[in-house]
């Protein structure tokens, strides 16, 4: 019996390879989106903390300005800090959209590829059974003229 061989398959292993890569590449993406939203979280902690602190040096019977001013400057700072970590999480989601969208767009490729494997599969199905077929019509045509040049 005849063996299938996908002409194509040296591409379909290709695009099978690169869509793990891509794979572990939104995956990468997506753990330092993560790690950069954990550190935005943090940030507002820290400046909950901070406003905290200052209320409690307002409510103070004697005010200590030194330290007043200390805390209003530590939230000036943080607020700093949550301005430029939204921009790097902002940049961190976009990088991973980014590896998400290509990884969607191989995936496809590769879906594609094995459509096209799977309908070269059922093109060699069907050239079998006519060549099977063939065989039994010729057989059947051998038998049959067989039997009639014996009884002559």
């Amino acid at each position: 019996m005849a063996k299938f061989v996908y002409r194509m398959q040296n591409i379909l292993d290709i695009k099978s390879k690169l869509e793990v890569q891509a794979k572990n590449d939104f995956a990468q993406a997506n753990a330092e989106l993560q790690e950069e939203q954990e550190k935005l979280t943090e940030f507002f902690f820290k400046k909950r903390n901070c406003e905290d602190c200052l209320r409690e040096e307002y409510g103070k019977e004697k005010l200590d300005l030194s330290e007043i001013q200390y805390w209003k400057n530590s939230i000036t700072y943080t607020d700093n800090l949550i301005k430029e970590q939204t921009v790097c999480v902002v940049n961190a989601q976009a990088k991973a959209d980014a590896k998400k969208e290509y990884m969607l767009q191989l995936m496809k490729e590769r879906k594609t590829q094995e459509i096209l494997k799977e309908g070269a599969f059922q093109e060699f199905l069907e050239e079998i059974k006519a060549e099977e077929s063939k065989e039994v019509d010729e057989l059947v045509s051998y038998t049959y003229g067989k039997k009639q040049n014996e009884s002559r």
